[in-house]
């Protein structure tokens, strides 16, 4: 997440950086220097505002899991975490998913993958029209 995102995602929040501080249970110095790109923004902090988004745009209103969108064969999505807990309206949330055969090492690592997912595509592309609305 660059910081010109964090910026435009705690906007669409409608929070200010003290308030955004206290949700990400971080500093308000850490809030500003995430803004202004003078400390990279953390992985776990990246994942909480996607996860805060992903409740404004209220994902479960998706038609249908990430395991049909991406047509999953049965013996896959059986052993990937999103289908066990029916969490695929946020799959992109939740670690050691197997969209690539196998889990990943980090959320970090992880995130990088679904960002060329469509299925994270189109969850990205809600929150932007949130902006515009």
């Amino acid at each position: 997440m660059t910081s010109k995102e964090f910026v435009f995602y705690r906007h669409i929040l409608d929070k200010t950086q003290k308030e955004t501080a206290q949700i990400l249970g971080v500093s308000l110095k850490a809030v500003n220097s995430y803004e202004q790109g003078w400390r990279n923004i953390p992985p776990h902090i990246e994942r909480q505002i996607l996860f805060l988004l992903a409740q404004k745009v209220d994902v479960q209103k998706n038609e249908e899991p990430c395991w049909i969108c991406r047509d999953c064969p049965p013996e896959k999505r059986e052993s990937c975490p999103s289908w066990e807990f029916q969490c695929g309206d946020i799959c992109w949330f939740i670690c050691g998913t197997k969209c690539q055969g196998f889990p990943k090492e980090s959320w970090g690592e992880k995130i990088e993958i679904c960002k060329s997912c469509s299925f994270f595509k189109s969850f990205m592309d809600k929150v932007n029209g949130l902006k515009r609305e």
